[in-house]
């Protein structure tokens, strides 16, 4: 099927949904910034305070083998909030800080496009990073209600372009620049989160809200850095700023609870791909366990990242699923299970997962693929059952060149999860069939 132009599928989907369907449930997907593939207490990490999150798992299903759509931040997020292939949308690399920039297209299909167009209220809370330019900031990408960054990064409370210079200030809600000097800028959201949940309305609710923490600056309250004082560093200041994190979010649920939507509302969470080892992170603190690598890589440990979602009395819970999800899979999963009809005609990379949550049914990809960065020679890698075919990658923890073969490291992930033998020579057959999956998957994508 061939791509529908934006305002085609939503046409389309007017015409199949009652725009004010009162019945159907709410929508929260909670994106975080940079947490690694283990850094939950309920993924493993024995030193982490992390009870909202591991409060959700237990209400809902976790999933052990899920991936990113990308290793960095926009395409990442791209990814997620079209359900396609970040190279398929245009975004395979980091959109530009700087406004002015566009970043994902305007014509494609955003979830708040679609949940917008099936008559809900829909809020963009937090970090945007997908383009600086009215058409391509969150109230041109179908969300009623925005507030927070677009850019990749801010202090937290001067509310400025972390990166380079001190003059680029990124606060905006609803396309209006606003001031809010000295305010954490995490109170912030959870103070919009919670107005935006308490106005009067007759339609559901969908909220895409993308926290910007636990990327830097490691900037923990008071409270989590005691708590985290004995802790090694740089482990320390990560972890104190992921259960600052997670006490927000563990605010939000509650405010949840306490307007007794908890049951009329599914919560998605995932983090955007692995932990940071940049020096603007002190160089790491968080981790991926046996996993090779973190942010900014095709390794496993920038692309594992942990996810759960929850609806209580509606789905199963305290489930553990150990099939393949990615988070290109939440568009047509949510959109599945607000029983929300996709129009004919549009293509998903993601699969609705679905049957994986509610029946523990074997995962509906065969194979996938993710593409990373542009030029001559990007990273990328394709993954068809337990094979794993990276090209050009690199290791952003030990940054050591890695030993390919013509550019190219194939791995059993069943034997060798941790990556650290390249089979390209011992598996000709194997690195044949890998290199054909990947040019079909090139192939489909180059007519976009």
């Amino acid at each position: 099927m061939t791509h529908m132009t934006k305002f085609s599928v939503l046409i389309a989907l007017s015409m199949s949904v009652n725009l004010y369907a009162a019945d159907r449930p709410n929508v929260i997907v909670i994106y975080t910034d940079d947490q690694g593939t283990l850094d939950l207490n309920c993924y493993g990490s024995k030193d982490l305070i992390t009870p909202n999150l591991d409060g959700l798992a237990e209400r809902g299903v976790q999933f052990t083998q899920f991936y990113a759509p990308s290793a960095i931040c926009s395409a990442s997020r791209a990814g997620m909030i079209t359900g396609r292939f970040p190279l398929r949308v245009g975004v395979p690399s980091n959109v530009s800080s700087k406004a002015g920039n566009a970043g994902l297209p305007a014509e494609e299909i955003t979830m708040g496009d679609f949940f917008k167009e099936a008559g809900y209220r829909t809020a963009h809370i937090g970090k945007w990073h997908l383009g600086y330019t009215p058409e391509t900031m969150p109230n041109g990408q179908g969300f009623d209600h925005s507030f927070g960054h677009m850019g990749g990064c801010i202090d937290n409370y001067s509310h400025f372009f972390y990166w380079n210079g001190p003059n680029r200030h990124d606060l905006w809600r609803n396309g209006e620049e606003i001031f809010a000097d000295g305010q954490f800028f995490p109170d912030l959201m959870v103070k919009e989160t919670e107005k935006f949940l308490t106005e009067k309305s007759d339609k559901p609710f969908f909220i895409y809200w993308a926290i910007n923490t636990p990327h830097y600056p490691l900037q923990a309250t008071d409270k989590w850095r005691e708590k985290y004082k004995d802790v090694p560093y740089p482990r320390n200041l990560y972890g104190s700023f992921v259960s600052t994190t997670d006490e927000r979010i563990g605010q939000v649920l509650s405010i949840i609870d306490q307007l007794k939507l908890t049951e009329e509302t599914i919560v998605v969470y995932q983090s955007d791909h692995g932990h940071s080892t940049e020096e603007r992170t002190h160089f790491g603190g968080g981790n991926a366990g046996i996993n090779r690598g973190a942010k900014a890589c095709l390794f496993e440990g920038g692309l594992k990242v942990p996810a759960i979602i929850s609806w209580p009395g509606h789905i199963p819970e305290g489930e553990v699923r150990k099939q393949m999800g990615t988070g290109c899979d939440w568009f047509p999963t949510l959109a599945d299970m607000c029983e929300i009809a996709i129009p004919q005609g549009h293509r998903f990379d993601g699969k609705s997962l679905k049957d994986v949550i509610m029946q523990n049914s074997d995962s509906p990809h065969p194979a996938f693929y993710w593409h990373m960065g542009g030029g001559k020679n990007p990273q990328w890698a394709v993954r068809r059952g337990n094979w794993k075919l990276l090209g050009n990658p690199r290791d952003t923890v030990s940054k050591q060149p890695v030993n390919t073969v013509d550019g190219m490291f194939l791995v059993d992930l069943e034997n060798d999860p941790g990556e650290t033998t390249n089979l390209a020579e011992a598996e000709p057959d194997k690195l044949k069939e890998m290199v054909r999956l990947r040019g079909r998957y090139l192939q489909s994508i180059a007519p976009q």
